[in-house]
């Protein structure tokens, strides 16, 4: 087995600053850990991070901790995070918690068990207090979802501003019933999403009774079907609906599709996120598109420069991104002539 002690022979260095060099020691030139790391990568030399871990070193492991990797926004950033760290010497893990707070905690000890460099994380909508505890010890940013406890390190969407727009063109064709399906306000997403929906119907001047909320906890593709029977087996069948979350859109499209209701004739239909296939479902999905690439390369460049630079302080920093309306076929002026199939 190659060890630092080969390396340092071949190159005429001492052990130590070998070690340090393959740690990133900022006392080491950047010159010497090139040529270090090239002669370990030339030799087949491989870190022995359990002895590193016992002298209290982190490992090069940052977690990403999120509610369920089935949700596409979630497997989407995963895959986008894993190449920036790969690019910076970093490995991502996955850890999956359901939304549930203790298997968050679980979660969290083992982590912190393991010395992982930092944490990404989606919390729960209420953090156990060990959990807040467990994140104060270790480097770590908050992603989509914000909660005061955990820090004031948050990358995120204007939530507001996405469900306002995508209701305000739903005012805008006409639509007077106005349905909305999202997640609990109990998560902070959850909460401004509504906001925004509500917002729009009072900036259109229309009354608290012309929208409706369906709010789901979780939020999952089932629930999205259920929730779709229940408004058109109602009394006060909505003209148009608004979605909160990328898995109930993909249950309603699949209801809406297995029911043949016409869209946009019947029901004018705004989705939350851009899925590969919205664009061509039926007349083509209306959406809000959300920014996840822009949104994963910020965590990650941040996320690198927090481990890299160790500052003595971590004060407040927020990111927050913009979504956008993607107009497609799916919205029309309520009773239009346009009557495509959700089958189409």
């Amino acid at each position: 087995m190659i060890t630092t002690r080969d390396i340092a022979e071949r190159l005429g260095v001492s052990v130590s600053t070998v070690g340090r060099a393959l740690s990133d020691d900022p006392r080491i030139s950047e010159e010497t850990k090139f040529r270090v790391r090239q002669a370990a990568s030339e030799m087949g030399y491989v870190g022995n991070r359990a002895a590193r871990m016992m002298r209290g070193a982190s490992s090069n492991v940052v977690a990403l901790v999120i509610p369920d990797i089935r949700n596409s926004f979630y497997s989407t950033i995963a895959h986008q995070l894993s190449k920036n760290m790969q690019a910076e010497g970093f490995q991502l893990m996955l850890s999956e918690t359901d939304d549930d707070r203790m298997v968050e905690l679980r979660h969290l000890r083992e982590l912190s068990a393991n010395r992982v460099a930092g944490v990404i994380i989606v919390p729960t909508a209420r953090p156990h207090g060990d959990s807040v505890k467990l994140l104060r010890t270790l480097p770590h940013l908050q992603l989509l979802r914000r909660h005061p406890a955990l820090g004031s390190q948050w990358f995120g969407v204007d939530d507001h501003e996405a469900l306002r727009q995508a209701t305000a063109h739903l005012v805008e064709l006409g639509h007077t019933r106005i349905a909305y399906m999202g997640g609990p306000e109990e998560l902070p997403t959850g909460a401004e999403r509504l906001r925004g929906f509500r917002s729009a119907l009072r900036e259109g001047g229309l009354p608290d009774d012309a929208g409706r909320a369906e709010l789901w906890p979780p939020s999952s593709v089932d629930h999205g079907r259920r929730a779709t029977r229940r408004l058109l087996d109602g009394p006060d069948t909505p003209t148009a609906l608004v979605l909160g979350s990328t898995q109930l859109t993909l249950g309603v499209l699949e209801e809406l599709s297995e029911q043949g209701v016409k869209v946009p004739g019947e029901l004018s239909v705004v989705g939350f996120g851009d899925e590969p296939g919205f664009s061509w479902w039926g007349p083509g999905l209306t959406t809000t598109g959300l920014p996840i690439q822009e949104m994963a390369t910020g965590c990650a460049l941040w996320l690198m420069r927090r481990l890299k630079t160790k500052p003595d302080n971590d004060g407040p920093y927020t990111s927050v991104s913009l979504g956008s309306l993607v107009l497609r076929g799916s919205t029309a002026p309520p009773g239009a002539a346009t009557t495509t199939s959700a089958r189409g």
